[in-house]
């Protein structure tokens, strides 16, 4: 996804490498966030809306797990198919990228366990431009989403034009429609720092991965092969640096509400 400048994005910009994992692990430590109360999601199907195939895995690999065990029903959503994260190059072109994303995907939650319980739905939406097609994901949403479903998507803040424009507008329909919707941090742990005010910690709160679940959401994370390495057409580097990689398989994954303090 490289360094974005966007007019939706304002000071959240991903440049650079980012804030190191090591800081928000020590910001954590010293300031640790409540857990995450599964008890009331047990048996909930649960919408997961991911901008990009991989979004749903890098944002809750380790969650989706968990809510497996607590008898939940998954839908994952797939706004668009990622088919532009690769400009220029031979090696990826779109129309492979149309193909070979959500192959990854299928991998990756086979990693994770979680495909018997799960569907995945895909909009195919254009990637880059879901900000201009809100009106398109607001009509699947009313087609996909039941009384009671429990939200998750990415924040609406996090930096990435798709992530807020689909974060907004998962938003926005929950509110119409009085469901929980429950935000992922994804690329606000690069560009934000510890504490950063621009982000309401107090609308946070953290899953704690168990070792198993790490270990297979790293397993998971390592299939998608278009993301994490170079391609050697172009000369650019991985979409994922190994910083990006490292911060998003922290030992808890964070959600952020303002439905904690009635429904978790």
């Amino acid at each position: 996804m490289g360094t974005l400048t966007h007019p939706l994005v304002e000071d959240r910009v991903i440049s650079g490498e980012g804030t190191p994992k090591f800081k928000w692990l020590e910001a954590f430590k010293t300031h640790p966030l409540d857990g995450l109360n599964l008890q009331l999601l047990r048996s909930k199907r649960v919408v997961i809306v991911a901008p990009h195939p991989d979004d749903e895995v890098l944002g809750c690999g380790g969650l989706m797990q968990q809510l497996v065990k607590e008898n939940c029903h998954l839908v994952i959503v797939a706004v668009s198919n990622g088919t532009q994260s690769h400009p220029h190059s031979t090696k990826y072109s779109p129309d492979q990228l149309n193909e070979l994303r959500p192959q990854e995907t299928f991998a990756a939650l086979n990693s994770l366990g979680v495909s018997d319980h799960s569907e995945r739905i895909a909009l195919n939406l254009t990637d880059g431009q879901i900000h201009s097609q809100t009106h398109l994901l607001n009509q699947a949403l009313s087609q996909i989403v039941q009384p009671e479903d429990i939200l998750i998507c990415s924040y609406a803040f996090d930096g990435h034009p798709d992530h807020e424009a689909v974060g907004k507008t998962v938003q926005a329909f929950a509110k119409v429609h009085q469901l929980v919707c429950v935000h992922v941090l994804i690329w606000a742990w690069h560009w934000a720092e510890p504490l950063d005010p621009r982000i309401d910690w107090s609308k946070a709160q953290a899953y704690a991965l168990t070792e198993n679940q790490l270990n297979k959401k790293v397993q998971a994370v390592m299939q998608f092969k278009t993301q994490i390495e170079a391609d050697e057409s172009t000369g650019n580097s991985a979409v994922l640096s190994s910083s990006a990689i490292s911060r998003l398989l922290m030992p808890y994954e964070v959600y952020l509400s303002d439905s904690f303090s009635y429904v978790f």
